[in-house]
């Protein structure tokens, strides 16, 4: 069953030289963060680590959501939960079976998100979908913001709402690429929950009215 909307606002397009000041215009409107780290190896770019991430916390009490694109999210684990992350993500493409991710994920404190990019099929994390409490489908390459989104990629979130509805699942499904008004309610009607969006939200003059305005394209 499709749980109500939620937005996750990306804060790799934040200000990080005002990242707390740009976290606090939106949080009065949403329930959790999406933090991208980036190892320049499983993504083509470099992001934010483990000291912003603890220091960002001090400054938020929202659900924090870490997309770990990196080689080996696992070896993070422990720190990340120390550093106050709530959820963490890794890539089917990392981790074929994430069964062993998932139980040391879950021996952190840490619930656990699977995700796959645009060129892979639904068919590599159906198998894993029960370890999972989200589902992330790319609808962009993973590694710079301000991507245009693919709308096949929505194919995937058919299969995966499909799935997890057929189960009895508790599983959201998180989509993170390309996210504005428009696309948000494509990808709500094909059975997204959490929309990641990140230009669309801190590259704005108005940050928390461009989150009330991609919540209403989904309500």
């Amino acid at each position: 069953m499709m749980q109500p909307a939620r937005i996750a606002p990306s804060i790799l397009a934040a200000d990080f030289a005002h990242l707390a000041d740009d976290v606090a215009k939106v949080e009065p409107y949403v329930e959790l963060l999406h933090i991208d780290v980036m190892d320049g190896h499983f993504a083509p770019n470099l992001s934010l680590g483990i000291p912003v991430i603890a220091s960002l916390r001090k400054a938020t009490s929202l659900f924090f959501d870490c997309h770990m694109m990196t080689t080996n999210p696992h070896v993070y684990f422990g720190p990340l939960r120390a550093a106050g992350v709530d959820l963490v993500t890794v890539h089917i493409e990392a981790y074929p079976d994430p069964s062993r991710a998932a139980d040391q994920a879950r021996d952190a404190g840490l619930a656990f998100g699977l995700a796959l990019n645009p060129a892979t099929p639904f068919e590599a994390v159906e198998p894993f979908v029960e370890l999972a409490d989200l589902v992330l489908v790319m609808s962009v390459e993973p590694g710079f913001g301000g991507q245009s989104f693919t709308y096949s990629t929505l194919k995937k979130v058919e299969a995966a709402r499909k799935l997890i509805d057929s189960r009895g699942l508790s599983a959201d499904i998180e989509i993170d690429g390309g996210i504005t008004t428009g696309t948000a309610r494509a990808a709500r009607d094909a059975g997204v929950d959490v929309f990641v969006a990140g230009t669309s939200v801190f590259r704005t003059s108005d940050p928390a009215a461009a989150v009330r305005d991609l919540k209403a394209s989904v309500e």
